[in-house]
């Protein structure tokens, strides 16, 4: 029995080597395309925000980075639990690997969805000023192609970032209607499809464009007034959520340095296993639940 434990610390020795060292390669490998790929870019560009350089992102890059992560987490999670425990346990470490590689996973995907998230709400932000500059050059005897060029000359990301996308397509020769089309799918803003929808109808019916754009300001702002009042009632439950389902595996690790003979038969046993993956699901269940009461769409 004594011998056997300096061969399984030598296994675990390899393989935590050969996991950080297959994590470095894709790490370096991804930093070297990546630095190599936007190194003029930041030069030239040095107000760039972090944002657009990650949606400018290759897929594949994501895809590294992601398995990169995933195997740097699953090998500090099983140096934590080796660490924290009084005996090894492969049975433990390799629940312990998968379910860190599982959580891990998503991250940086969850990362890019929120930064979109924060990008398009900023520009909701931004487009009530934005309909405010086209409702004056209008009053002033602009074209409403002229009035969108206005915001697109601004330096205001990122709402002068798609503007300019949009005056860039009309000047190819796209349509107007096709190019607003091409900007609804692409921001996915209710606000700014109203928008849209009014520049069309007022181009066929011939409305008076500064008081639509005049009163879909105010709606703007108070869809956003009414938003922030319902984060702020929200934020008790969203938090919540994150405890919730945090607290149970608090709670194992906590319950494996205090008493690691016992969670030891839920590691080392098939029917231990499956009652905390079940368990894992119920708790993933109530924090998408908690989560979909505490969205609420305005």
């Amino acid at each position: 029995m004594m011998g056997q434990i300096p061969i399984l610390a030598i296994v675990a020795s390899l393989c935590s080597g050969l996991a950080v060292s297959l994590a470095s390669i894709v790490i370096i490998d991804f930093f070297s395309t990546a630095s190599g790929k936007y190194r003029e870019k930041y030069v030239r560009e040095t107000s760039a925000e972090y944002d657009e350089v990650i949606l400018q992102m290759p897929p594949e890059k994501i895809v590294d980075l992601t398995l990169a992560i995933s195997f740097i987490s699953s090998l500090l999670a099983v140096v934590v639990v080796g660490m924290a425990g009084s005996s090894w346990s492969w049975g433990r470490c390799a629940f312990v690997a998968l379910v860190a590689f599982i959580g891990s996973f998503p991250l940086p995907r969850l990362y890019i969805k929120h930064l979109k998230k924060s990008r398009l709400i900023k520009f909701n932000e931004q487009l009530e000023d934005a309909l405010n500059s086209m409702s004056s050059a209008l009053k002033a005897g602009f074209s409403i192609n002229q009035a969108i060029e206005v915001i697109a000359d601004e330096n205001r990301k990122p709402i002068s970032i798609e503007f300019r996308l949009l005056v860039q397509e009309m000047r190819l020769g796209v349509p107007l209607e096709k190019a607003l089309d091409n900007m609804v799918q692409r921001m996915q803003s209710d606000d700014f499809e109203l928008v849209a929808t009014a520049i069309l109808t007022a181009r066929q019916t011939g409305g008076e464009l500064t008081v639509v754009f005049e009163r879909l300001a105010a709606m703007i702002r108070e869809r956003m007034r009414i938003s922030g009042k319902l984060r702020a009632l929200t934020a008790q439950g969203r938090l919540q959520a994150y405890i919730v389902g945090a607290l149970p595996y608090l709670l194992m690790l906590v319950m494996n340095y205090i008493s690691p003979d016992m969670m030891s038969g839920f590691f080392n046993s098939i029917a231990g296993l499956a009652m905390i993956i079940g368990a894992s699901l119920l708790v993933f269940a109530g924090f998408l639940t908690i989560k979909k009461i505490t969205n609420i769409d305005i």
